[in-house]
């Protein structure tokens, strides 16, 4: 009998997502005579059973576009918001897997998907991953599909921004999407000529950043690009939240642990406006005008770009020669021109973060630019 594969898309948007799905979908069914059946709105739809059949015409026409054409959600199957209330809901999961009578399930999602297909898979569920996000930070795979689409709409926006700042002899302050990993950051802002780059895994020196932008001053140059992740934190900021997240690793009571968990999401919500009070600040350190940019989601919308569409289709039909094998419980990474199955354990908790010699960050010092430490 021919088996039958469900997929579900979960975590923010991406583009390349479709392209994926495709993958999956005409592989499965041009060359393994497999049947794909897709849930709505990631693990909720897979918890309601809300199914479309994937085949023919629900195939066609999608590669170009971005998005999901299986919407998506944020939920956790293990904390499902149900009724006002957190609920454990995989043993839902497990009753609409067997009911679909599936032999495997495919998730296309990020750093939160690869630990909830992790936790399927201990339920006993045949589970296959494969790593999406803008952010570019899964570990154990060399990219994700997302993340060179969002790279070019943040490189173009840099672009754009440059002769706005050229002719107002100002400062601008573009903030680019990255909590805990400043890929985008890192590689838009070089792309693009940005004069400093600050980057989650640099805390930043503020007078450090304002000495570089009155040296570009005293040489001539009246205005700066300032390339933020939204991650990005001062050396005060970063110490502060290392010592917090030091005793919530030494908290031995319930309770002190609790309120350490709540003490770091205070204070990093605290964070949250990082962006505009570092332009006040150099504005004040400065005397030149600053402004702020936020890309927000511009930057993971619209038409995936080639190289996604390219990844996408890749790892899509990787993952289906893998089921045709019996392969499971594993992420498909990009490897080089090729892939590699690599166990959900090794992935699941793990993030790739931009390390402190890295080629990128090597080349943009050695172009000029500060980045602020």
């Amino acid at each position: 009998m021919s088996k039958q594969i469900g997929i579900l898309t979960a975590g923010g948007d991406s583009p390349g997502l479709n392209a994926a799905i495709r993958g999956v979908g005409k592989s499965a069914q041009g060359t393994y005579g497999m049947r794909v059946i897709g849930f709505r709105d990631g693990f909720r739809g897979l918890t309601e059973n809300r199914t479309m059949r994937l085949e023919g015409d629900s195939l066609s026409g999608i590669l170009t576009k971005g998005g999901t054409i299986l919407g998506t959600s944020r939920d956790k199957p293990h904390k499902m918001l149900i009724g006002g209330k957190r609920q454990d809901m995989t043993d839902a999961i497990v009753e609409t897997y067997e009911a679909n009578h599936l032999d495997a399930l495919v998730c296309l999602g990020g750093g939160g998907t690869q630990k909830n297909a992790l936790r399927l898979k201990e339920k006993g569920l045949n589970v296959i991953t494969l790593p999406k996000t803008i952010d570019n930070d899964v570990a154990l795979t060399d990219t994700t599909f997302g993340f060179d689409t969002a790279l070019g709409i943040a490189t173009d926006a840099i672009d754009r921004l440059h002769s706005t700042a050229h002719s107002h002899h100002r400062i601008i302050v573009v903030e680019i999407m990255g909590h805990r990993a400043g890929w985008l950051a890192l590689g838009a802002g070089i792309a693009g000529g940005a004069d400093v780059i600050l980057l989650p895994e640099l805390p930043y020196d503020i007078e450090k950043v304002s000495e570089a932008i009155r040296g570009r001053v005293k040489s001539g140059k009246s205005f700066s690009i300032v390339a933020v992740a939204e991650g990005a934190l001062s050396v005060d900021q970063a110490s502060r939240i290392a010592k917090l997240q030091q005793d919530l690793l030494n908290a031995t009571d319930k309770a002190e642990h609790k309120a350490l968990k709540a003490l770091i999401a205070e204070q990093e919500s605290d964070y949250a406006d990082n962006t505009l009070r570092l332009s006040r600040q150099l504005e004040q350190l400065t005397g030149l005008e600053s402004r702020v940019t936020i890309l927000g989601h511009l930057q993971r919308g619209g038409t995936p770009s080639a190289t996604d569409r390219l990844l996408g289709t890749r790892l899509g039909t990787a993952c289906t020669q893998l089921i045709a094998d019996g392969r499971y419980g594993v992420m498909v990474a990009a490897r080089g021109e090729g892939t590699e199955p690599v166990p959900l354990e090794q992935v699941a908790g793990n993030k790739k973060l931009l390390p402190p010699d890295h080629p990128w960050i090597e080349s943009a010092r050695m172009v000029g630019t500060s980045l602020g430490d």
